[in-house]
């Protein structure tokens, strides 16, 4: 039998918080030192998966960050079961290896590909089933592709699937300059949107929504009331569709700021999960507000398959000629990836963290 092949990976250690036996715990302070504290480290003998039928094993060249890997590495984020331990959804690389039943003709070793993964993809090789790989076009560096898959379909998913945009209808994306709302506005733009507004934790973030992306306004909700501003950009009236990172905090926001027949789709807690006291649901009756929660690495793989074929349709052609971008803000090697966690709990960014394999 022969040995079995090994990679390196980012591998995630736990450090338990020392136990305080001289104090009575709380509630409150038993949970905190019982939350693990996740450590990236490299892990240079981490088995190499072997593709099962209808996957492709592919040799990675770069992979992006997303903010569920900070949730994940902290232990807060529900894995679905068929994920790896191994973090990372999307990436780049050259086929190198074919399971059994992958149809003929189609992909083939040496192709070079980007794609969505239900994890492992902070790692040297990934498995990966074809339905969700994507022929790179030459026309995108490998730091771009690996940058595209989880926040264009996600902003497809928000936009069209969900949200139901049509022309002419106006639209909010919180924290505008992430890589989702990045992707949904020119996604919205394109559609025929008749107003696009972002929120953003500074000028400079919104400067850059407005500017480089084509978004109609942007509010500083660190200096603004947003939902009030954005009611008087709209003249009252509000906006037909909300993307959502938030939650909690943002929640009575968006209730006055979605239109008649408005939608909310929520996508992140980043503003916890607990309404704060006061919350008044009133326009979900008076308004007919729709408010949906959704993610999409918790979806069957038909449903991620549907998405992608719309990406590979609708928005892959002007990501090769060029119509759309994908804004990568920092390349960092693979074994910086501490660093490049760091980089994003941080929030300074605007556009996609890379990591890359030499």
């Amino acid at each position: 039998m022969s040995a079995q092949q090994t990679m390196r990976a980012v591998g995630k250690s736990l450090a338990q918080l020392p136990a305080r036996p001289s104090r009575k715990p709380t509630k409150s302070s038993d949970r905190k030192r019982k939350r693990p504290r996740g450590r990236l480290y490299i892990n240079e003998g981490t088995p190499r998966p072997a593709p099962p039928r209808n996957h492709a094993l592919v040799k990675v060249k770069a992979f992006g960050l997303n903010r569920m890997d900070l949730l994940q590495r902290e232990g807060k984020y529900p894995v679905p079961p068929q994920a790896p331990k191994t973090m990372g959804v999307e990436f780049s690389g050259k086929i190198v290896e074919l399971g059994e039943g992958v149809p003929q003709p189609g992909l083939g070793v040496g192709d070079e590909v980007f794609g969505l993964a239900y994890g492992g993809a902070y790692a040297e090789y990934v498995a990966v089933s074809v339905d969700m790989l994507i022929r790179k076009p030459g026309e995108m560096s490998w730091e771009e592709a690996a940058g595209t898959p989880e926040t264009w379909i996600t902003a497809t998913q928000a936009l069209h699937l969900i949200g139901n945009l049509q022309r002419e209808q106006t639209v909010l994306f919180h924290a505008g300059a992430s890589g989702v709302s990045i992707s949904g506005i020119q996604l919205a733009k394109a559609h025929g949107a008749k107003a696009i507004y972002v929120t953003a934790s500074t000028a400079e973030k919104i400067e850059f929504c407005v500017r480089e992306l084509g978004a109609t306004a942007g509010f500083n909700y660190r200096t603004q009331d947003w939902s009030a501003e954005l009611l008087k950009a709209t003249g009252g009236k509000g906006v037909d569709l909300i993307v959502d990172f938030i939650g909690a905090s943002y929640f009575q926001g968006n209730l006055n700021a979605a239109a008649m027949d408005g939608r909310v789709v929520c996508l992140g807690l980043m503003g916890g999960t607990v309404l704060p006291a006061g919350v008044d649901i009133a326009p979900f009756i008076r308004k007919r507000v729709r408010f949906e929660g959704s993610t999409l690495r918790s979806r069957d793989e038909g449903y991620q398959k549907l998405l992608r074929d719309q990406l590979v349709e609708h928005a892959l052609p002007k990501l090769r000629d060029g119509s759309f971008k994908v804004f990568v803000s920092r390349v960092l090697p693979f074994e910086n990836i501490v660093e490049a966690h760091k980089l994003m709990e941080s929030n300074q960014t605007m556009g996609k963290i890379i990591c890359v394999i030499s």
